[in-house]
């Protein structure tokens, strides 16, 4: 799964209606273009892309009285939000996903509902166990790494890391189960994206040519 896809339909979702420049200080707002493949050029690419897709509607409106090109609004679509819930919860259960992806789908956890949240969550982790079962299987982490000369190291990179990553599935889960967070359904929720004339302090200030459409 490709994260800019996730992080793009959120943005547009967020926002309602937004153009490519909104949605790339959005993204560099969450610091995105840091930890993901969220670069300007990817990002104006994925709008035109999922426009033709049928997941995002384009808008074309007037230039302003400043002058300037038509710029092009975007709205995502019944599909585009089904295929933005499907991304969240496959990655959310997908614990071998890419940290982008899955950093994405944890930024836009809260538009699920919290109990279904805590399931996805749930399932994450009991993928986890049933893959360390299976390594476990061949490979036993209480005879060390050595058992395998170095190569066994990566075996052992890969149960620390996934038990890391059962570790911290759990606080979270547990976090949210004693009611951290507000979640669909539930009234206002924390705001992540910029209003209109708002300055980004995390703002790149690369110019490129697709800020202006």
């Amino acid at each position: 799964m490709s994260a800019i896809r996730l992080l793009v339909l959120g943005a547009v979702r967020q926002h309602g209606r937004a153009h490519g420049y909104q949605v790339r200080n959005d993204l560099e707002y969450w610091g995105a273009h840091e930890w993901s493949n969220a670069k300007p050029g990817s990002i104006y690419h994925a709008l035109k892309q999922m426009a033709k897709q049928g997941l995002l509607r384009a808008h074309e409106i007037a230039p302003s009285t400043a002058g300037g090109p038509p710029r092009t609004e975007y709205e995502i679509t019944e599909a585009g939000t089904e295929e933005y819930f499907r991304l969240v919860r496959e990655a959310l259960t997908s614990y071998d996903q890419r940290m982008d992806v899955k950093s994405a789908a944890i930024g836009f956890i809260v538009d699920l509902p919290r109990t279904e949240a805590v399931a996805l969550l749930k399932e994450r982790i009991r993928r986890i166990e049933e893959w360390r079962s299976a390594v476990t299987e061949d490979y036993v982490p209480e005879e060390g790494p050595g058992q395998y000369g170095h190569i066994g190291e990566i075996m052992n990179l890969w149960l620390h890391t996934a038990d890391a990553e059962a570790e911290w599935t759990r606080g979270l889960i547990e976090r949210i189960e004693a009611g951290a967070y507000t979640f669909a359904g539930e009234g206002a929720q924390f705001i992540g994206v910029l209003g209109d004339g708002e300055r980004n302090p995390y703002a790149t200030g690369e110019p490129h040519p697709g800020d202006n459409r």
